[in-house]
């Protein structure tokens, strides 16, 4: 009853490939998969259970209509015009803000990190993006247990949240 990222990616490409999503030749990346099973792993086994997949694959089913909503010229990829539509249309718990008001440093930070040269993501790294945000999100809100928007971590918590995600 668990899964494994090499496991996790062939259930994904096989979905994709059904559904008509473009993810390139190789489908989705053994990277992306490792990492979604990382910051999804909450017993930390390695694998996830049920519980766990059954998390990650409701986001995956909305994120993957978000994606193709977004992906208007049927490129495979979400532009860098359509990015920040898209975005804050998947994010998790909260609107991430519009790089042409020039408050845009999360976006600026999401791009350089997940997009390509042009700015542009394909599917397994918007993915990728969501599922970092949706955990890091879920992570911060336990931690905030007076719901005040700020938390207090020694370095030793911070490594432990950050080191397998």
């Amino acid at each position: 009853m668990e899964i494994c990222p090499m496991e996790l990616k062939n259930i994904l490409d096989d979905v994709c490939r059904k559904s008509g999503v473009a993810i390139g030749e190789g489908g989705f990346s053994i990277e992306t998969c490792r990492s979604m099973v990382a910051v999804m792993d909450s017993d930390s086994t390695g694998k996830l259970g049920f519980h766990e997949f059954k998390y990650l694959w409701n986001n995956i089913k909305k994120w993957q209509g978000i994606f193709v909503k977004f992906d208007r010229d049927r490129s495979g990829c979400i532009s860098e015009q359509e990015l920040p539509s898209a975005l804050t249309a998947a994010a998790v718990c909260f609107n991430l803000n519009d790089p042409k008001k020039g408050t845009g440093d999360l976006y600026a930070l999401i791009v350089r990190r997940y997009a390509d040269q042009h700015g542009s993501m394909d599917f397994d790294s918007f993915v990728g993006c969501l599922v970092r945000l949706d955990t890091m999100c879920r992570a911060f809100k336990t931690l905030d247990k007076s719901n005040s928007g700020s938390i207090d971590l020694g370095i030793e918590e911070w490594l432990q949240l950050t080191m397998y995600s």
